[in-house]
This record gives structure tokens, C-alpha cells and sequence, in this order.
């Protein structure tokens, strides 16, 4: 174990950017529900604004754990083209999985945000948090969403990753910060003793919080 928690990896991983402390331009986002705790400390202690950034897995018919591709936050779809070919899905079938994902990711941006409106991303810096990258689809369609809506750089941060994934990343944004990269890795839950999974109330916990603690949502 590296971590005892995703608290104590949130503030490993803020020791870890401290450049982009007490800047006004910088912006957490926190991939919910498990990456929420964790960019929750960063954002505490950057002194900076946190938002979630939802991304829904596209799971293949009949293959539900099986990624075919991928929504976030922005309306961006993104496709595994070589699942879709080789199980043969329909664009129908893509477009009915898509949608159910859509109306739970909707679900899911009201509860977490309630009436607050989302922070605006354009000309920031952002921190885009997980509390780890194993594959890295869940980032990679976090970060082609974000890309739609103009930052001025898109900083993907973990406390864990799997080195080939944090060294893939490099080409993704235009920084990754991976605090611990062991060798071999076989999943993110391993490298932590507590590794429950985060609730939806947790995250509308964490979410006021942050809320309350800034004088006001850019």
C-alpha cells in the first residue's frame, strides 16, 4: 500500500503541484465519484475552486465491462473502434447505450452541483483529478471534453498510475503529474488500505464544502 486513503493521496498529490498554488487562473475538476475526495484536498489546499467533470463508460452490448468508448461532461462521445468492430455493435446499439449513460451523467451533474452552474473553463488552468489512471479512458474522454471548451492548459494529475499509462499521457495533455507509478501495477485500488467506493452523498458533501470555503464560483 502507498496510501491510506484517497485524503491522504489528495494531499500527496497537492504536495506534488504546489506551482499552481494561490492562482487565480487555476480550476480543480474532479473525475466523480472516487477522484472527488482526493481533488477535494488539492483544492483545499491550492486555495482553488473545484467542479466535477463526468465521464460515463459506453459498456458493449452483452460485454457490459467491456469499454466500446466513453461520454463526458460537454457532450463529447468517444469511440474504441476496434471493441466496435470486432464485436460487430451497431451504430443503434451505440446510440441506445449512449443514451441511458447520458440521462445517468445528467443524474449525476445535478446531484453533485445542485443549482450552481459549472465553473468557466475558457483561458484557465485546470487540474483535471482522478484517484488513479489504470487504462486511462475515463481521462482521455475527460480531456478531448475539455478541450471543446478552450483552457489555457489541461494539467491531468493522480496520486497512482500505471507507468505506461502516465508516460501515454504525455501526448494527451500538456502536463501529467503521476505521483507514484510502481511497477507492476495491476489496479488502482491495490496501492491504496482504504479503497471503499465514494457515494453520492459523499460527493455532494465534499462539493458544499469546497463551495462554502470559496468567496464566490468564477
Amino acid at each position: 500500500m502507498i496510501f491510506k486513503n484517497r485524503q491522504e493521496a489528495g494531499q500527496r498529490l497537492a504536495s506534488d503541484l504546489k506551482e499552481y498554488a494561490n492562482r487565480p487562473d487555476v480550476i480543480v475538476l474532479a473525475l466523480p465519484r472516487g477522484g472527488v475526495p482526493v481533488a477535494y484536498e488539492v483544492a483545499r489546499e491550492l486555495d482553488a475552486p473545484l467542479d466535477v467533470w463526468l465521464v460515463r463508460k459506453l459498456g458493449a452490448p452483452g460485454h457490459e465491462e467491456l469499454a466500446m468508448g466513453a461520454i463526458a461532461s460537454g457532450g463529447t462521445r468517444i469511440l474504441n473502434k476496434d471493441v466496435v468492430r470486432s464485436l460487430g455493435v451497431s451504430e443503434q446499439a451505440i446510440d441506445k447505450v449512449a443514451a441511458k449513460e447520458q440521462q445517468e451523467l445528467e443524474r449525476r451533474e445535478k446531484a453533485y452541483r445542485g443549482d450552481l452552474p459549472p465553473l468557466e473553463l475558457r483561458d484557465r488552468t485546470v487540474l483535471l483529478v482522478d484517484d488513479g489512471l489504470a487504462t486511462g479512458a475515463s481521462m482521455h474522454a475527460a480531456a478531448v471534453a475539455l478541450r471543446q471548451h478552450d483552457p489555457k492548459e489541461i494539467v491531468a494529475a493522480v496520486p497512482v498510475s500505471a507507468p505506461e499509462t502516465c508516460q501515454e499521457f504525455q501526448v494527451e495533455v500538456d502536463k501529467i503529474i503521476c505521483s507514484e507509478t510502481p511497477q507492476p501495477f495491476y489496479a488502482v485500488g491495490l496501492w491504496y488500505d482504504k479503497f471503499d467506493q465514494t457515494t453520492d452523498k459523499e460527493v455532494r458533501d465534499l462539493m458544499e464544502r469546497a463551495a462554502n470555503q470559496q468567496p464566490a464560483r468564477a
